[in-house]
């Protein structure tokens, strides 16, 4: 014996389909997001300690900038002090979350001691 569809049933799985799929399209977006940002703080981290061994060898700013803007990106911020006798390199990236409606930044600090 077979059974035979209802006729108001049919399209129930379009439906579901197109309700759906803007909500897993979102949460794949967050999560790609989410990885864009793990990684962008990566790099800031990266680039903090290198720049923190640059500076510790002496090397001036430009090169400083340089390493810096080649291992975490044209936006990179670095700013560069000394602290108790250590070197200190703060380096901020913008992040790539929600594309340019937040103001969102990935923060890193090295400390290194001077080799002069």
């Amino acid at each position: 014996m077979t059974r035979s569809r209802s006729r108001g049933e049919g399209g129930y799985a379009s439906v579901e389909f197109a309700l759906t799929l803007p909500a897993v399209l979102l949460v794949l977006t967050l999560c790609l997001g989410l990885l864009a940002a793990a990684g962008t703080q990566l790099r800031a981290g990266d680039a903090a300690r290198a720049a923190a061994r640059e500076a510790a060898i002496g090397s001036g700013s430009a090169r400083v900038s340089e390493v810096v803007s080649h291992l975490a990106g044209p936006g990179a911020q670095v700013s560069v002090t000394t602290r108790g006798g250590f070197v200190v390199a703060e380096v901020t990236v913008p992040l790539p979350v929600l594309g340019r409606w937040g103001d969102f930044d990935a923060h890193a600090e090295a400390v290194a001691v001077p080799e002069r």
